[in-house]
Formats: structure tokens, C-alpha cells, sequence
């Protein structure tokens, strides 16, 4: 697939702007498109392609704000050409037939406009991949997946098509699919992220196509399961071993610390384990997380040898190979377990990992731990505004919050202090 980098060439005379020109690579062969862009060298940033905006706040140096509008301006171009050029080689490539730099460098001349709304969002999610940001690029995917199958594989709809009434239909086959609300929300609102980013960019005008569909968060039936249910979870005779024994094991270690989530036990790794203490950062919000490590995990770890991956829970069996994908698919086949169990068993709740999570929390506030110490073992998003006044909490409140949580799950026999 051709590449394309965004290159400065410095004027030969010192003291003079120096020019802009975008690069194509494809098969070793290497062409140019020039632009309109002037900058000086200290204006340019090689190894990250961008434009050094330097912010004058001082409006009386009325040239020094002027440059620095001007900056941004070449910023803002250079990103739509790169975005453009985008585009063209993804077509090229969908197209299947062999094509060459020079056909790039002629389709970018012809100042071709974006005009499907699916190109613009393929585009969109590479960019996202390149820029590490994968778990986003993978929520796109799943939306514009979902779009395509209501309008059809192939049929374009254009970005400038995005009306209220099609978004309208779209809810309705998604409701007619028997999605829930809140699976409903997530597609629109993924979708209005990317047109709006198609409405910065300067593809389209706004016309608010999303605001006659729903995009709020609906209430949801609670899903946990109380000490009883934990109890016989645990206790469930499970072949040793198993994909299904695995499964029971990562719902007990997410109970055991805390309600850790499954993508956070997926990137624990071993050297996270100090001092009695797991140390981690939630990705989800990059807040810092610290449990008291217990008997009951480590004997869940003992049971697993990951050999010589840093991870400690064999969820990325492979490190450094497409890890993402490793960790999606063991949560679909742990969830398909659990709920194969969770039948088994009875129980009211579907059995999934996240049940996990909110059965700690619930079984803490049940034994009357205070929300407030719930929230700071956590580290939930919807508690940002109880972190405000949790700072002043010393961890030893998270530790006895735990503790009353697996004395309560075993009598007392689950925590023995190392």
C-alpha cells in the first residue's frame, strides 16, 4: 500500500521561508505534490509532520497573532491534503487493479472531493490505528459495520446525505433487530463523531442528522449476583483446566480485587505484583489503582503458567501480536462460559465478566462499606465528582473495603494474610 509523509525543503537562501510538499511511496518509487505552504525551519516539526503553532496571547503584537493564526490555517490545509490523499489510496486500493505513484499524484491534482460517508470513516480509523488509538478504531469499525448492513454493502451515501430522516430509518432497523437503547445510542453517537469530524474537516456543512435519534444512556436493569450466587460459582465443579474453569477464574479474580475490569486484568502484568500491593492504571481512564493482594488471587495466578510473557493472567497468550484482538476474542469466549454457566447454576443474572465488577460493588455497599470507599476502589468514571473529596483517604480504607468483601464471599477462609 502506497504511503504518504508530509515533507519541509528549506529555502537556499538563509532567512527565507522554506516550502511544504507531500510525499508518495509506492513500490519504491517516490513522487511529490507541491503546496502552497510557506514556514521557517523552526516552524516545522520533522519527525512528528506538524506545524509548530507557537500561541502569542499579547493581541498589541498584532504580527506575531497574525503569524500565529496563519500557522494553525497551514496546520488545519495540511491535514485535510494528507486526509485527501488518504482517500485516494484507499479507493486505488478497493479497486483491486495494480496502480502506481503517479496515479495518487493525478487523482490528488484533479482536487477530487470526499463524497461517501463510509470512505471518509475508513480513513478515519486508520487514522485512529496509526495514532495508537485502537480501542476507538475498533468502536468506528463496529458502527459503520452496523451502518453499512442497514443502507447495503457498496451503496454510497454521501457525506452531505446524512440527513435526520435516513438516521431515523436507521434507528427503526436497529430497533426492529431488538438492539437495546443504549446499543442503539452507541452507533449513533459513534456515527456523530465521526460526521462531525467530517464537518471540522470541511467536507460537509452541518445539518444535524442526529439530533431527531436517540443518543442518551438508558437505565438498566442492575446486573450483579449476591454471595450466595459467588458461592456457588466458586464452588461449581469445572473440569481443571478448562476454557470453562479459565472463565470461572478471571469472573473470581475481577470479585476478588476490587471489580477489576477484563481489559485491565488482560494487560496486569507480573511485575505490577509489588510489595503485597497490585499497582495498575485503569486504560480506561488512566487513573491509578492499588489492591492488597490476597491469598485467594494468588492461588487463582499459581494455577496458570504464563511461562515468559509479562502478563499475569493468561488472557494475551501471544504478546506483541495484535494483542487487541487476543483480548477481544478470549472476552467473547469467557462471557460465552459464563453464561453457559450462570444457566447451569440458576442464576437470575446473565453471567459476564462485567457482572464481576458490579457485584463487588454491590456486595460492598450490602455490607455497608461506604460509597464514597467504593468509588476510590474502583476508580469508576462516574465517580469523578467523589474524587474530589477522596484525596484525603489512605489506602488502608480500599484494604478494609476488600477485605469485608471476601470475608463476606468465604467466612473468612478466602483471605490469609502472607
Amino acid at each position: 500500500m502506497a504511503t504518504t509523509k508530509i515533507k519541509f525543503r528549506p529555502s537556499s537562501v538563509p532567512g527565507r521561508e522554506g516550502t511544504l510538499f507531500l510525499q508518495v511511496i509506492h513500490r519504491r518509487v517516490v513522487r511529490q505534490v507541491s503546496t502552497s505552504y510557506r514556514l521557517y525551519p523552526h516552524e516545522w516539526d520533522r519527525v512528528g509532520q506538524s506545524v509548530v503553532v507557537c500561541v502569542v496571547e499579547d493581541a498589541a503584537r498584532g504580527e506575531d497573532v497574525a503569524r500565529g493564526r496563519y500557522l494553525r490555517a497551514v496546520q488545519e490545509g495540511l491535514r485535510e491534503d494528507w486526509l485527501r490523499m488518504q482517500l485516494i489510496i484507499f479507493r486505488l486500493e478497493q479497486g483491486g487493479g495494480a496502480y502506481r505513484a503517479e496515479d495518487v499524484v493525478r487523482l490528488f491534482r484533479q482536487r477530487e472531493q470526499v463524497r461517501e460517508f463510509s470512505e471518509f470513516a475508513e480513513v478515519l480509523i486508520a487514522e485512529k490505528r496509526e495514532q495508537g488509538r485502537a480501542s476507538l478504531a475498533t468502536k468506528y469499525t463496529l458502527s459503520l459495520n452496523s451502518f453499512r448492513r442497514f443502507v447495503g454493502r457498496g451503496a454510497p451515501v454521501a457525506i452531505e446525505g446524512m440527513s435526520a430522516a435516513l438516521m431515523q430509518r436507521y434507528e427503526a432497523y436497529l430497533k426492529q433487530r431488538g438492539l437495546c437503547l443504549n446499543t442503539v445510542s452507541f452507533y449513533m453517537r459513534t456515527l456523530r463523531a465521526i460526521y462531525n469530524q467530517a464537518v471540522e474537516r470541511g467536507f460537509t456543512p452541518q445539518a444535524r442528522p442526529f439530533a431527531r435519534v436517540y443518543t442518551g444512556i438508558a437505565k438498566t436493569k442492575k446486573r450483579a449476583v449476591d454471595v450466595g450466587d459467588v458461592r456457588k460459582i466458586r464452588e461449581a465443579a469445572l473440569p481443571r483446566g478448562s476454557a470453562a474453569a479459565l472463565s470461572r477464574d478471571l469472573f473470581l479474580f475481577s470479585l476478588y480485587t476490587c471489580g477489576m475490569s477484563m481489559v485491565d486484568m488482560a494487560y496486569l502484568k507480573k511485575g505490577d505484583v509489588v510489595g503485597g500491593y497490585i499497582t495498575y492504571r485503569r486504560r480506561k481512564t488512566g487513573q491509578p489503582i492499588l489492591v492488597r493482594w490476597e491469598s485467594c488471587m494468588q492461588e487463582i495466578v499459581e494455577r496458570y503458567d504464563t511461562g515468559a510473557s509479562p502478563y499475569l493472567l493468561p488472557i494475551i497468550s501471544r504478546p506483541g501480536v495484535d494483542e487487541v484482538r487476543q483480548y477481544r476474542n478470549k472476552i467473547r469466549v469467557v462471557n460465552k462460559h459464563l453464561k453457559q454457566l450462570g444457566h447451569r447454576l440458576g442464576l437470575a443474572a446473565k453471567l459476564t465478566t462485567y457482572v464481576a465488577r458490579h457485584s463487588w460493588a454491590s456486595i460492598a455497599k450490602d455490607l455497608q462499606v461506604p460509597v464514597s470507599a467504593i468509588s476510590e476502589a474502583m476508580g469508576h468514571t462516574s465517580e469523578s465528582t467523589t474524587r474530589i473529596y477522596l484525596k484525603s483517604f489512605e489506602n488502608a480504607v480500599v484494604d478494609r473495603a476488600n477485605h469485608a468483601v471476601l470475608q463476606g464471599l468465604g467466612s473468612g477462609e478466602l483471605v490469609r494474610r502472607r
